[in-house]
């Protein structure tokens, strides 16, 4: 039997729930597209950025998740440009977005502005599902009043200006806050559901429980789990503490036992993971689609991640202390 996360295999294309629609098991992530080198360790030039999207447009991968805010819209411009040159959006993909502050502006104008600033670059009238970004660096109280940013994007949901709205955002005890207003189609988290970070795990189940898609990014926790030998020694944007970084030294090993390398176990951990529709994954150059798509389809025993799941950290070096919901 195949695994429902090989691409082009019958369970590759699912449904992402309370959306409507239908997306890939592997999404192609716009943060280092556009050139964030202070976050991913390298210049992206403009002809690369958009030859990768190219490259996953002529792929098994038909999702794509980007930002406003993602290098001052600049991974929106290259998609766009990508989708111009493809003739437009594909009828089977999906493009996902978020909302961005403007500076400490975070309010419902803004939130309006955001969504017609990425409608722009990225040459789409209609935008699936467009997510809440990073809400937890600023006020709740603020976020959620009358007339405020969760407000106007329940508003442009409502008038059909936006599709799906979703929420995505990293420490978990705010975003349960968020969670907990009800409004929110989609679950994103990143960093916190990985071979070394299980810090979602109530949000997980919060979500699920309320009938959400849920999408799982940043599975490399920044990098650490991308490199057999090697590569960064931070997690989740921050130095790795010694717990973290003596967990990923043994899982490498065992991956190594196995016959594979950390970074395809990181990939299909989350794959393998039900609760998610798709995995989130950063691309910066074309050959990262076809090596990613081989990752996913590479065979792994259930042993091997039954080997790996003794080796988690503790609770109290994850990024985040559990949330319960």
């Amino acid at each position: 039997m195949t695994a429902a996360h090989v691409p082009g295999g019958a369970g590759w294309m699912r449904p992402l729930p309370g959306t409507g629609l239908t997306v890939s098991a592997v999404a192609l992530g716009g943060g280092p597209l556009g050139s964030m080198p202070e976050l991913f360790g390298q210049d992206v030039s403009p002809e690369r950025g958009i030859d990768t999207v190219r490259a996953a447009l002529h792929s098994d991968i038909r999702f794509i998740d980007t930002s406003n805010g993602y290098s001052g819209g600049e991974s929106e411009r290259r998609i766009g440009a990508a989708l111009t040159a493809a003739g437009g959006v594909p009828a089977d993909v999906v493009v996902a977005t978020k909302v961005d502050p403007d500076g400490a502006d975070y309010s419902g104008e803004r939130v309006r502005r955001s969504v017609e600033e990425s409608r722009a670059r990225l040459g789409m009238d209609h935008l699936p599902l467009v997510h809440l970004h990073d809400p937890e660096f600023h006020e709740f109280d603020d976020l959620t009043a009358p007339g405020g940013a969760v407000e106007a994007l329940v508003e442009l949901r409502e008038s059909g200006a936006v599709g799906a709205i979703g929420l995505a955002g990293g420490r978990v005890q705010e975003i349960a806050r968020y969670l907990a207003l009800g409004v929110f189609d989609v679950l994103l988290v990143h960093n916190r559901w990985t071979l070394l970070d299980r810090s979602a795990g109530g949000l997980l189940d919060e979500a699920q429980a309320r009938g959400m898609g849920i999408l799982n990014a940043a599975v490399y926790g920044g990098g650490i789990l991308a490199h057999q030998s090697g590569g960064p020694t931070t997690y989740g944007y921050r130095p790795a503490p010694d717990a973290v970084l003596t967990a990923a030294d043994a899982m490498r090993r065992v991956c190594a036992e196995h016959g594979t390398d950390i970074g395809t176990a990181a990939l299909q951990f989350s794959l393998r993971d039900e609760r998610f529709a798709a995995t989130i994954v950063g691309f910066s150059r074309p050959d990262r689609v076809a090596q990613t798509l081989a990752a996913a389809a590479a065979p792994l025993s259930d042993a091997l991640f039954e080997e790996l799941e003794t080796l988690v950290p503790p609770a109290d070096v994850w990024l985040d202390a559990p949330f319960e919901g």
